[in-house]
């Protein structure tokens, strides 16, 4: 009995090489509508799938394939003896290769079409093959990718037959292939129909392989970077263009990821020096060589092998400022082309990082893995409820800008945190204490580190103050404002210390606890 491929695809890509292989091999293409054409044009003998079926394709072709006879050659079993039996009696034939790739619904999208174009092109038919394909891999082999065509017709010259690992292998990249489909349109029509179901009881996320990584967070872990298709519209780390300099590595992406989550923080021009997930150093100045000098001077012993961002682009000045130290990455909307030549003729191995959309908020919600699961959470792109002054004395203009900085940068600093600022300026940042008062004097302690004096500084805590201590500490190195969330059942005593002490006080009603 002659084999039979039934090919039937969106992508054209190397479709009339493959069905001319394969005919040359001996097989009877089938296939329907646009594929059809396009093999006819090109010299293949093409069956049509109506002509199989015996029915015209219907509803604009919306019913083409959904037939018996076309599923029952995919699906029989073919060394089950009743199987074979009843495809003799209903006059059907095996399928023994399945090309198909399905709608072009993502791409549609992405195009912004409306409401009615995007649902035609939800694929119904071609899902149903594939499935039914990959489901009797053990007799059908199932194409889903024009990458796979080469391997296939190898294959099937050197033994005349594909194997069943390679069956196997390509009846799971099928199997994910659908799911993935499936899964971005019930991500794009929950847009699109504005349902309120932000954590349904079933849910899938789609995600596509842009490409391995060396390793993971350490050497002897395997890694991959992946993005969404769904999120297109949104700012964009793992879409990020690397303009020069060595591949992007997995602790290069999270400290991406945290330095762009700060710097669009601020409106002004500013500058965030990020070392493994935690600002180092961060300023406000009148240009970004300013910004990055006075971020730089908060702890350049950190900042050595640091991750850089900005908001503004680099321009000349600032380039030649950023090779006077090793850093890792250098992450901005954009670099001006004359400190794109100067930084790409000093240092070859220096990453130069375009962030795709810059200027927007990235979409979707927040996942961490567990165990057994995952956590799902808004993301924390707020900033307070309110700026509530509790204490006797009212913050200057002055403190107050400065205690705003300092929320900003608290905000995205690993619990418990403490950041301590002046001038619009990092002057001390305690990260990841087990307790608040020791992040206050980590912060200090950076702060003597470098010579920075903390007089007259302001101080920024991510959470409530459990105990007057830290209150108290503060006071002792000449912090005159405190901007904290509130919500203690010690908030009175905390109050009544900071009015002790004459420092202004500022609650947000939010706290940004960060693990």
């Amino acid at each position: 009995m002659k084999k039979r491929a039934l090919i039937s695809v969106s992508d054209k890509t190397g479709v009339v090489e493959f069905a001319k292989e394969l005919e040359k091999l001996g097989f009877q293409i089938l296939s329907s509508s646009g594929t059809a054409r396009v093999l006819k044009e090109n010299g293949i003998d093409v069956t049509e799938v109506s002509d199989i079926t015996g029915f015209p394709e219907i509803m604009g072709g919306r019913v083409k394939t959904l037939h018996p006879k076309i599923h029952g050659g995919l699906l029989a079993v073919r060394d089950n003896p009743e199987y074979m039996k009843q495809l003799e009696e209903q006059g059907i034939k095996p399928i023994d290769i399945v090309a198909i790739n399905l709608y072009p619904f993502e791409q549609t999208v992405r195009k912004g079409a409306d409401l009615d174009e995007i649902i035609e092109n939800i694929d119904i038919g071609g899902p149903a093959m594939v499935r039914a394909s990959a489901k009797n891999h053990k007799f059908v082999t199932i194409i889903v990718d024009p990458e796979d065509y080469s391997c296939v017709i190898s294959e099937l010259k050197e033994k005349g037959e594909t194997s069943l690992e390679t069956r196997r292998k390509l009846a799971l990249k099928a199997f994910r292939h659908t799911a993935f489909y499936d899964s971005v349109i019930s991500s794009v029509l929950n847009e699109k129909f504005g349902i309120d179901e932000k954590f349904p009881e079933e849910f899938s996320v789609p995600f596509r392989k842009k490409n391995t990584l060396r390793y993971g967070e350490n050497p002897h872990q395997e890694a991959a970077v992946y993005i969404s298709p769904v999120e297109y519209k949104g700012l964009s780390v793992a879409e990020s263009e690397v303009l020069h300099g060595k591949e992007m590595s997995y602790n290069n992406f999270l400290d991406v990821e945290a330095a762009v989550n700060l710097v669009k923080e601020f409106e002004e021009t500013a500058c965030v020096i990020v070392k493994h997930n935690n600002p180092c150093g961060v300023a406000i100045s009148h240009t970004p060589e300013k910004a990055y000098r006075e971020a730089l001077s908060r702890d350049p012993k950190s900042a050595f092998g640091g991750i850089v961002a900005f908001n503004r682009s680099v321009d000349i000045d600032t380039a030649k400022a950023l090779t006077e130290i090793f850093l890792e990455v250098i992450v901005a909307p954009d670099f001006d082309k004359d400190a794109f030549d100067y930084l790409t003729g000093k240092k070859k191995n220096l990453r130069l990082v375009k962030i795709k959309n810059f200027d927007r908020k990235a979409e979707g919600l927040d996942y961490r893995r567990i165990s057994g699961g995952i956590l799902v959470q808004d993301r924390d792109t707020q900033l307070y409820n309110e700026l509530k002054v509790v204490t006797d004395r009212e913050p200057t203009d002055k403190e107050m800008e400065d205690l705003l900085f300092a929320w900003k940068v608290v905000k995205h600093v690993k619990s418990n945190s403490v950041v301590i600022a002046k001038n619009k300026a990092t002057v001390g940042i305690g990260p990841g204490q087990t307790s608040r008062v020791d992040s206050l004097e980590t912060a200090v302690k950076k702060a003597k580190e470098f010579n920075l004096d903390t007089e007259g500084s302001v101080l920024a805590s991510e959470a409530f103050f459990p105990f007057r201590d830290s209150v108290d500490q503060a006071a002792k190195y000449g912090i005159k404002a405190i901007i904290q969330p509130g919500g203690s059942i010690r908030d009175n005593e905390v109050i009544q210390a900071a009015n002790e002490h004459g420092i202004a006080m500022v609650f947000t009603g939010m706290r940004h606890f960060k693990h």
